[in-house]
């Protein structure tokens, strides 16, 4: 790890500011993934605001009847909020499939939001990563990608958006609240918050230079049956091979976002209109312009038995 100088930001703009006033800075919170990219040097920070005091760590309900999550939230907390659990399960349920106990413990809201997405080629620094030093080359692309994007892909990156959390966002169709350094704010909506590789695949979201998240916005609650399925290699500790995120009401239709298959969360709203139609015809809509490669192709037929899953469970 290279030496780093660390300050504690006392207000959100302050924060926002000095990473503006600071080159190389960047803000730290749980750290569960900061920590370990600058332990292998991919991250190398000059200097670390630590944002662990803003007091961004409440679930307050909000005048339009949905909840307004600080950045700091836990996720341990925010699975086992009671409000949560009732209204939001989808969301509950996606956070205790990912990581570990002690993780969630740590990790928070806008972290998981903002952890890298990335294959195994992105920890190797003896091997070419776009991510990591761009126009290098990207290694996946030939190289073991069994569990790497089949959709939203480039030329310039396959990887995966690690995150469970952000795909039950995905479908309750959050907003990410964020300060810049002259105190200015902004809602993001979550289908807008993360980019899709292109030709500039280490900018993975739409934030500004020191902006800093401080809430995610849920709307009012969906009813009808909440389920996160998560198919992975080992029962624990592992990324998807594929995700879905579905709230389905009684009567019909419903939403669906998927994890595992692309640079960010997946959602296709055409697809859902054909949710009566079987897993089948919903897995058609889903996969329009999927692109595969001999490792990954089976994630074709993943996405229909995963959804034939969770049509079973919510009785559609």
């Amino acid at each position: 790890m290279k030496a780093f100088t660390y300050e504690r930001a006392g207000s959100p703009a302050e924060a926002a500011a000095a990473v503006i006033r600071t080159p190389g800075a960047k803000f730290i919170a749980g750290g569960t993934n900061l920590l370990d990219l600058m332990k292998l040097q991919i991250e190398t920070p000059r200097h670390l605001i630590d944002v662990n005091r803003l007091g961004l760590d409440k679930i307050d309900e909000t005048p339009e009847g949905g909840l307004r999550i600080g950045a700091l939230v836990r996720n341990t907390d925010l699975a086992a909020d009671r409000r949560v659990r009732r209204d939001y399960a989808v969301l509950s349920r996606a956070l205790l499939a990912g990581a570990s106990g002690q993780l969630r413990n740590k990790a928070t809201t806008a972290g998981n939001l903002l952890q890298r997405t990335r294959c195994p080629y992105f920890y190797d620094t003896t091997k070419p990563c776009n991510k990591r030093q761009p126009g290098a080359g990207c290694s996946a692309i030939d190289g073991f990608n069994r569990n790497l994007a089949i959709l939203g892909a480039s030329e310039q990156c396959i990887a995966t958006h690690p995150s469970d959390m952000a795909v039950a966002m995905r479908v309750l169709d959050a907003q990410v609240e964020t300060v810049r350094a002259d105190g200015a704010t902004r809602a993001i909506p979550i289908a807008d918050f993360h980019r899709l590789p292109g030709a500039t695949p280490q900018i993975e979201t739409t934030l500004a230079q020191g902006e800093l998240i401080t809430a995610v916005t849920l709307p009012r609650p969906l009813g009808g049956v909440h389920a996160y399925r998560k198919v992975r290699d080992r029962a624990s500790y592992a990324f998807a091979l594929i995700s879905v995120a579905a709230v389905l009401p009684p009567g019909g239709g419903g939403r669906l976002a998927f994890g595992g298959l692309a640079h960010k969360p997946w959602r296709v709203e055409a697809a859902e209109g054909r949710i009566g139609q079987g897993a089948r015809a919903t897995a058609e809509a889903v996969l329009a312009g999927a692109r595969t490669t001999p490792q990954n192709a089976f994630k074709t037929t993943l996405v229909e038995r995963t959804l034939g899953a969770v049509f079973a469970e919510a009785r559609v």
